[in-house]
């Protein structure tokens, strides 16, 4: 089970830690809404720079904005911790391009969710699937930059990152 893996490796983790007070405020005052791609794990970060304790990072399917919690939480990482400063931070092929809502219904309801819970729903949004890459980091751009919640003076930048050779592009700069 995976559980007894991580509980493993967090007694040997303890071990070497040497505990540190740290502050929950980002030290660079900046929030990142990137993919919750398992290549980007332990390695976007050190791609951008960004440290334990240097930026907020809120992760999702295709790092898509279909809902109030990206929202939520970046407002809250503005008025109560401080950001100064947003990126999304999109990344080519992403699991999330070109879904197939059929394939995924199937999958749901082979699972045991009922065709009743999904009939009303467009599961290709919802899931958080998208067409093409680039264009999801600047229409997510669009949807940060357009809410109400996120003030005019923050700076709401979009890059796209090769899961590959880590190298980052801008694609919108937000002056």
């Amino acid at each position: 089970m995976m559980l007894d893996e991580v509980l493993k490796a967090n007694k040997n983790f303890v071990k070497d830690i040497e505990p540190k007070k740290m502050s929950h405020m980002p030290q660079k005052k900046l929030a990142i809404v990137t993919c919750m791609d398992t290549r980007l794990t332990g390695f976007l970060e050190p791609a951008m720079g960004i440290g334990r304790g240097d930026a907020k990072i809120i992760k999702n399917a295709g790092n898509t904005i279909v809902d109030r919690d990206v929202i939520r939480s970046l407002a809250a990482a503005v008025y109560a911790l401080g950001v100064e400063e947003i990126m999304v931070v999109g990344h080519y092929d992403c699991g999330m391009a070109n879904v197939d809502p059929e394939k995924i219904n199937a999958a749901m309801m082979d699972r045991g969710v009922s065709p009743k819970t999904v009939e009303d729903l467009d599961l290709k949004e919802w899931i958080g699937a998208i067409d093409n890459e680039e264009e999801n980091v600047v229409q997510n751009v669009k949807k940060i930059r357009g809410s109400p919640f996120i003030p005019s003076d923050v700076p709401v930048h979009g890059l796209i990152i090769d899961p590959y050779q880590g190298t980052l592009e801008v694609l919108v700069e937000d002056k």
